[in-house]
């Protein structure tokens, strides 16, 4: 968190808008893991539970938007408390993206089960890169409460984790329909499903990034692993 500020009431509304942020996070950590556990079971209600907490997700980045809008509108932040701020308007939007993605894994399970597909699909390869995509994002939000730069430089060199299990995943996919053509459909599901995690990996790279500026005032999006490290020595 910024200094302090004179206005005690000013430093309370920082802290409880990041709370939110925060809570937000760790309902769409529960929707990532419900949709983990829907895909490794291949349980129905656990995807439909995803879909459910989905309205949540949104209902809360809606109140966090009317919040910052209200903040900057009341304080005209400057310097460190407005970079804090617009980095809470982005964190959660890629909070939001993730509780999507979470949906979106789910809807692909769903489609699995109703097509009566069998359960032995290649999905362990998946159910590994699904919890390594879970964990950065709870690295992320963890680096983001103590905006700490060094865990969102170390989330920013993990990401590349995810990615290389994305396309092993999609090298093992393409053999295994080759072998069995019948399975191109429930495969392709697979595929969509394979892309959402490597979504969320992205999201909660995103969430690193913000950090940086937060903290050292530098943009660092499209920045080589190199030169993010020059910024934070």
């Amino acid at each position: 968190m910024p200094d302090k500020h004179i206005s005690s009431q000013f430093d309370s509304e920082l802290t409880s808008i990041s709370s939110q942020v925060l809570e937000m996070g760790g309902l769409v950590e529960t929707q990532i893991q419900k949709a983990i556990f829907a895909l490794s079971q291949m349980d129905l209600d656990a995807a439909n539970e995803v879909s459910v907490t989905e309205s949540q997700v949104n209902a809360m980045e809606l109140d966090i938007d009317r919040h910052l809008s209200s903040i900057i509108a009341r304080r005209q932040p400057a310097a460190g408390d407005l970079r804090l701020l617009m980095a809470i308007s982005k964190t959660t939007a890629n909070l939001e993206r993730v509780g999507d993605e979470a949906e979106k894994m789910a809807r692909m399970v769903r489609s699995i089960i109703e097509s009566g597909s069998p359960r032995n699909l290649p999905s362990i390869e998946l159910r590994y890169a699904a919890n390594l995509a879970s964990g950065l994002l709870n690295k992320a939000l963890d680096a983001f409460a103590r905006l700490d730069v060094n865990a969102a430089l170390a989330i920013l060199k993990e990401d590349d984790l995810i990615d290389q299990e994305f396309d092993n995943f999609v090298r093992i996919l393409v053999t295994y329909m080759m072998e069995d053509p019948r399975m191109i459909s429930p495969s392709l599901d697979l595929l969509f499903l394979a892309k959402a995690i490597e979504r969320i990996g992205d999201h909660a790279k995103n969430i690193a990034e913000f950090i940086i500026y937060v903290v050292k005032g530098e943009d660092v999006r499209h920045t080589s692993i190199e030169k993010i490290e020059s910024v934070i020595q």
